[in-house]
């Protein structure tokens, strides 16, 4: 046998044995785990109490449209003050101290004796005025009372007519009616005044005395 063979057969022969002991060892055993270590977990770890997933959309917190401004509160509407109505009498007295001024003064001039028959004047300027007779009539009567008028009613003062002018005189006996006039109107306002303290009187008179109904 050549060298060369020798040597093929001395590598084919230790082959053969590694190939042996290969076969001879046990199979390696998987590495034993700590006593008191924690098998890892297949599973992700669990996030914190409380907290989202990561997988899991985040939902967005959509903004609501700003409230629209309240209208502001309107005005209360100014309380109407009703007035009193005017006399229609008033109202004709106006008209002629407007248009008569020195037959019938405003206040607080004083009055003037009329002119006997003065209404029949003021007839004809009725259609002027825009007054009627009953009217004219109504605003007559008032002007020649009271306390203004009666005053001036002196025997012989001037009369006077719708423009002024002298008309005639004041009678003795118009002067002494408009004083009886005037005289009554002073006691009714007198007796009106002494009216609460005559009841006043009358309750005091009424009231039992107390140490009498004591005793």
């Amino acid at each position: 046998m050549g060298f060369e063979q020798l040597a093929v057969l001395k590598q084919q022969l230790e082959k053969e044995k590694q190939e042996k002991r290969a076969q001879s060892k046990p199979a390696a055993k998987p590495a034993a785990s700590k006593p008191g270590s924690k098998p890892a977990l297949s599973k992700p770890a669990l996030s914190k109490p409380g907290a989202r997933p990561a997988s899991a959309p985040v939902s967005k917190q959509v903004a609501k449209p700003p409230r629209p401004p309240r209208p502001a509160a309107r005005p209360a509407a100014p309380v109407a003050v009703r007035s009193k109505p005017v006399d229609p009498v008033v109202l004709t007295i106006g008209k002629l101290q407007k248009r008569f001024p020195k037959a019938f003064p405003k206040n607080p001039s004083p009055k003037v004796p009329l002119k006997i028959g003065i209404f029949e004047d003021l007839l004809a300027h009725a259609t002027e005025l825009a007054l009627s007779e009953t009217e004219l009539r109504a605003a007559i009567k008032i002007w020649c009372r009271g306390s203004r008028y009666w005053t001036a009613m002196v025997e012989g003062a001037v009369r006077v007519d719708l423009a002024g002018e002298e008309a005639g005189r004041v009678s003795p006996e118009d002067g002494v009616r408009a004083t009886k006039l005037e005289e009554g109107r002073l006691a009714r306002v007198a007796s009106k005044a002494a009216a609460p303290e005559k009841v006043a009187v009358a309750e005091n008179a009424a009231v039992p005395d107390p140490e009498k109904v004591a005793g």
